[in-house]
């Protein structure tokens, strides 16, 4: 069964009941679902929701993959297919696709996203996209695996970095606390 608007605002609700600091943001994610947006959609604007996977490996570093479309070392992650039940299943799916490392390899720590965050993407005019929102649920997997073959329409490199490495502050904190 694809992932619903009731399990993403049920994932939001479970997610703020352990970080209550981020109502705010998650505010319009949950003001976009109830006035009936679409956000499993890959062409709902404002945006639309996406999932992530933190991936710690043994020596507690996080897995970044470089991504063609941005240029950028980012988490692995991107859209929900209608084939995904759950965020957290969404996660594992893109993890797995883009890095090659096998799913029974790969330990989900909660079924609630360790971080959710809202950022910007560009306009992309070969995709026909405008410049909108994702909405990315991020769930942390642990995994004593090394990289796999990486899905290179996607991905050009892969490098396991420090928890320090990671550029958003608050899911630098909430890894580090996990990792301890």
């Amino acid at each position: 069964m694809p992932i619903t608007a009731d399990h993403i605002r049920t994932t939001a609700a479970a997610y703020l009941d352990r970080h209550p600091e981020d109502k705010r943001e998650i505010a319009f994610v949950k003001g976009l679902l109830d006035e009936g947006d679409d956000l499993t959609s890959r062409k709902s604007l404002p945006g639309h929701v996406t999932a992530g996977a933190i991936l710690v490996g043994r020596d507690g570093r996080v897995l970044h993959i470089l991504h063609n479309a941005s240029g950028k070392w980012l988490l692995p992650g991107g859209h929900i297919e209608p084939s995904d039940d759950t965020l957290l299943q969404a996660a594992g799916r893109e993890l797995t696709e883009e890095t090659g490392i096998p799913p029974y390899v790969v330990t989900p720590h909660s079924e609630i996203p360790l971080h959710i965050d809202i950022h910007p993407i560009d306009a992309n005019p070969a995709k026909d996209e405008p410049a909108h929102q994702h909405f990315d649920f991020r769930f942390l997997f642990r995994t004593t695996a090394d990289i796999g073959e990486l899905q290179t329409d996607e991905v050009t490199d892969a490098a396991w970095r420090t928890v320090e490495s990671l550029v958003d502050e608050q899911l630098r904190q909430r890894v580090a606390r996990v990792l301890l």
